[in-house]
Order: structure tokens, then sequence, then C-alpha cells
């Protein structure tokens, strides 16, 4: 009966972690499609245009060790609930920058927003793998979450993208309050889901490790110290920078692509550039993106059991690398699918996402094998690491420099680096059980 009832408990934690894995994504995902409407309200540029990426992610820096000690001392259900509770006020504050037309603010509530991603990364991403048991089956746990992120990803550019329609002079974050009433909903539900949920705390801290603490016998950047000491580890954490940069910049570049118009000294468009397609049709194609990747993910979760992360990743790190010089150099043409015209060369984005499906838990997965009791502040630095998502704007400045799609270069490099970890770097250097 013990047992059962334990079996019980681990399926309504998964379910929940499930669900956060969904409002991850749908969140975060606006920032690329405001961007598009940030471009035509305000008269950004590219590289401007990002920082809602670029706040998002930037608050993972801030938050993402602070929140490894929440969840070590405060445990899962209280740092889920926190998250869920900061991120209703950080897409609150979103609403609130269309309907007074300011920018800064909605970059704000970017920001806030991104405080609680990372919390919910913190709390799904660990969770979920120990309840697997770790391993190739811990793998296979995330990556059938990350399904669930993926359909979040899916749905947010498509929902703004039908609300943007076509690009013009009198495109506002207005046209997202919609979506960004949907996320609010989302997000007291999710409140209330959680409160009720039986979420078990395999991770929270000991009487005896909370005495060592107050008797100044530990300490954060001890323990800070203590997890980097894991080369494996640290190599990891670099290799989810870059990801992160990879998984939303190839979207983002590719709706900047689908959506780039030719403006004059006054900000009115003149031209529209070659591979226009509008806000609707772009949102579309990259949401395909992201279906991919759920796709990816639901075929790992599928195989993760017998299939290594290492594995996964080399093969899906040399793929995406010649789809990305297959969307640069593939001659600008439009194709029609189910009744759209597109680009081409988004055919090739779009399959990207089924490479990139899979590195998150796959580094994750390599990273994590044999921290022990490190596991909490090797999340939170984990977490903090996905703030190379701040380097998306850069991604922009190239492309006003040297084109869109040609800032794709970019997204090479950082592929090439992740090569290298999962066939080099992630080989375990030390393992604490």
């Amino acid at each position: 009966m013990e047992s059962q009832e334990k079996r019980g408990g681990n399926v309504a934690a998964i379910a929940t972690m499930f669900a956060l894995f969904f409002m991850i994504a749908f969140v975060t995902n606006f920032a690329s499609s405001m961007g598009v409407i940030a471009k035509a309200q305000f008269k950004a540029s590219n590289a401007l245009s990002q920082l809602g990426n670029f706040a998002n992610f930037f608050a993972y820096l801030f938050m993402g060790i602070p929140g490894g000690l929440i969840l070590k001392r405060k445990g899962y259900k209280f740092t889920a609930l926190t998250a869920v509770a900061v991120g209703f006020t950080g897409v609150g504050v979103q609403l609130l920058s269309g309907y007074i037309g300011s920018f800064a603010v909605y970059v704000a509530g970017a920001f806030i927003a991104g405080f609680s991603m990372c919390m919910l990364n913190l709390v799904t991403n660990p969770l979920l793998n120990t309840l697997g048991g770790g391993g190739n089956k811990g793998n296979q746990l995330v990556q059938f979450g990350c399904s669930l992120n993926s359909v979040g990803a899916t749905l947010s550019p498509i929902v703004l993208g039908i609300l943007i329609g076509e690009i013009t002079e009198k495109t506002a974050f207005a046209n997202a309050a919609p979506a960004l009433m949907i996320a609010m909903g989302i997000f007291a539900i999710a409140f209330v889901v959680v409160a009720l949920s039986n979420i078990p705390e395999p991770h929270m801290e000991t009487a005896e490790e909370k005495a060592a603490r107050l008797s100044g016998g530990t300490s954060v950047m001890k323990d800070v110290a203590e997890t980097l000491k894991f080369r494996h580890f640290t190599l990891g954490a670099v290799a989810i920078f870059f990801y992160i940069v990879v998984e939303v910049g190839i979207p983002a570049m590719a709706n900047l692509y689908m959506t780039d118009c030719v403006k004059n000294a006054a900000g009115d468009i003149v031209s529209k550039g070659p591979g226009y397609v509008g806000g609707a049709v772009a949102g579309v194609v990259c949401g395909a993106y992201w279906f991919c990747m759920m796709l990816g993910r639901l075929a790992g979760g599928a195989v993760g059991a017998k299939i290594s992360s290492r594995k996964m990743i080399t093969f899906c790190s040399v793929v995406g690398i010649a789809l990305m010089l297959a969307t640069m150099f593939t001659p600008v043409k439009m194709v029609t699918v189910f009744g759209k015209e597109f680009p081409l060369a988004m055919c090739f984005m779009v399959a990207c996402g089924l490479c990139t499906s899979v590195m998150w838990g796959g580094i994750f997965n390599m990273a994590a094998e044999g921290l022990g009791k490190y596991v909490p502040m090797g999340s939170g630095i984990f977490m903090a690491m996905v703030f190379g998502g701040v380097l998306i704007p850069v991604q922009g400045l190239l492309a006003d420099k040297i084109g869109i799609l040609q800032s794709y270069w970019f997204t090479i490099a950082l592929l090439a680096y992740i090569l290298f970890y999962a066939l080099i770097g992630s080989r375990v250097s030390k393992r604490l059980d």
C-alpha cells in the first residue's frame, strides 16, 4: 500500500512539473514576437528589438544561485509557488506596457518574468531527473517534460503572430494584450494546482545541514566552489550558456527575416525584405520550429532509456550545423505548404527544431551526473548560466551589420562548442554518490 501511495504521489508530482514546463516556454517565447512589434512601434533596430529576450535571460544571472538556495532551504513547492506569483506579476507589467505604450516598461516586465522562469526551471529539471532515478531514465523523463515545454513554445508565436498580423506603422504592444491575459490566467490556475499538489522534497536541507549552515560550517561560496570542481559540470554550464542562444536565436532571427521591412528616414515602410511574409505567417513558421522541438523531445523521451545523452547531442549538433548552413545559403525562393507561402530557407530553419530538441535535457543530464548533494547548487548555477540569452541582441547586432540570415554563423560557432562538450567535455571527472 505504501509503495502504491508513493507511486501515486510521484505521478502527481510529475504531472505538475510537466504543466510548469509548458508555462516556462509559453511566457518566454513572447519576447521574440514582441521584438517584431518593437521594430514597428518604436522603430527599433534588430539588436534593440531583442531587448525583451535580453531582459528575460539576464534575470537568470541574478536569480540562479539565490534560487538554488531557496530550493535547498524551502523546498520545491515553496519555490514553485513563489515563481508562479512572480511570473503573474511580470506578465502583468508587460500587459501594462501595451496600454501606456512604453518599451521600457515592457523590458522591465520581461526582466521580472525572467526571475519566474529561472525559478520554475530550478524546480522542474532536477525534480524530474530525480523522480526518474537519474541516468538514462532521468534523461527520458526530462525529455518528456521538455515535450510539454515545446507545446507552449509552439503556441506562443502562433497566437502572437495571429494577433500581430500584417506589419504596419500602427502595429503596437497593445496588439499582444489578449495573449498576455491568457498567460496571466494560466499562472493563476497553476498557483492553485501547485498549492494543492503533494510535491516530494528530496533535496531540502536536513536538520544537520541547517545546523552546520547556521554555525558557519558551510557557505554559499563554498558550495559554489565545490560544485565547480566537477569539471564536466562546469563545461556543461558553459554549454547551456551557449545553447540558450542557439535555441531562441534561431527562430528569433527567422521571425525578423520574415517580417523585415525597409524604412525611410521618417520611419515609414517603403518596401519589404526578400523573405517578408507578415507577422501571422511568420508566427506559424516559427511555431513549426517549436513544434519540431516537441516531436524531437517526444522521440528523445521514447529512446532516452536506450540511447545516451552523449550520442543524442553529438548527432544533433552535427546535423544542426548542416541545417544552419543550408538556411544561410539556400537561394531566395518562396514555397507554399498548407496554403502558406514562405521562404524555402525557412524549411531548414524549422528542421533545426528537431536538433535543438534534446539538447537542454541531455546537457543537464550529463552535467548533473555524479553531483550528489550538490544537485540543488548545481541547478542554481545552471540556471544562472541561462543568462546566455543576453547574447541574442549580439546576434541581432550582427544581423544589422552582415544580414539576418548571415548572423547564423554565430549559431554555428555555438553548436560547435556543444559538439565538443558532447564528445569530450561531458566525461565525468569525479563522482559523489
